[in-house]
């Protein structure tokens, strides 16, 4: 079984691609495509990774000189955190 790479791993792998599907002349349609299609597959991968990281984060509100933990809810239509 394949250990699933992390997301700095993912992310220079698409940093290649990007950079070579950019600056290669000599590159083919077909590879030109390979190429593509695997960048999408880890922007996919990013992207899931990067969810799965919000949807763990906690922020503490200080309240009643208590400190209470919730969790974190992204807000769909917005993408900075109300604090």
């Amino acid at each position: 079984m394949k250990k699933q790479e992390s997301f700095e791993e993912l992310l220079t792998r698409l940093e290649d691609i990007t950079s070579k599907l950019e600056k290669e002349e000599n590159i083919s349609l077909d590879e030109s495509m390979k190429l593509f299609e695997e960048g999408i597959q880890i922007s996919k991968k990013c992207n899931q990774q990067i969810e799965e990281a919000e949807n763990k984060i906690t922020i503490l509100i200080k309240q009643n000189d208590e400190i209470k933990e919730e969790n974190f809810i992204k807000d769909e239509g917005n993408n900075d955190a109300d604090f």
